[in-house]
């Protein structure tokens, strides 16, 4: 027997027959439809989520609302390693904030950036940026690159 398009059938049991609501009392689902009598869930359009305790108060609301929390004044840091200096720039070159972002480095929402010391460093660089960790100043250093303090944009008064 070969595959043609009038031997196609569903596979065993992909296939059921619908629940015929509302048709009678004998047909099994008649009367309330399977929906029991009155209530929430009997009624049209009813969908409760899942975490909802009914006519209970919910639980964040039973949670006391205290102290105090600083995470909205903090410093979102962007992060670079020595390694990724190591594999985006050559021998000589400056790093600023306009040369990560040319290399890439750069990818997400950021007040500030800091140079972490993960990964070795062989070429010598000059870093032009206000933050840089213990550890990578000195992979920096040894590598015979030096830090700087970055050039300040220059403010135009209006």
């Amino acid at each position: 027997m070969s595959l043609r398009l009038e031997n196609l059938k569903p596979n065993e049991g992909a296939k059921h027959r619908i629940k015929r609501l509302g048709c009678g009392e004998s047909s099994g689902h008649g009367k309330t439809s399977g929906k029991g009598h009155k209530g929430q869930k009997a009624r049209a359009g009813a969908a409760i989520r899942p975490a909802w305790p009914g006519g209970q108060i919910p639980l964040y609301r039973r949670l006391p609302k205290k102290g105090f929390n600083n995470a909205q004044f903090r410093t979102v840091y962007e992060v670079v390693n020595v390694r990724d200096l190591e594999t985006r720039f050559d021998d000589g070159d400056v790093v600023s904030e306009e040369t990560l972002k040319e290399a890439g480095l750069l990818n997400h929402r950021y007040e500030a950036i800091k140079i972490l010391g993960d990964g070795s460093l062989t070429k010598k660089l000059t870093v032009q940026i206000a933050k840089v960790s213990a550890s990578a100043k000195s992979k920096i250093e040894a590598a015979g690159g030096s830090i700087e303090a970055p050039a300040a944009a220059s403010d135009s008064e209006g």
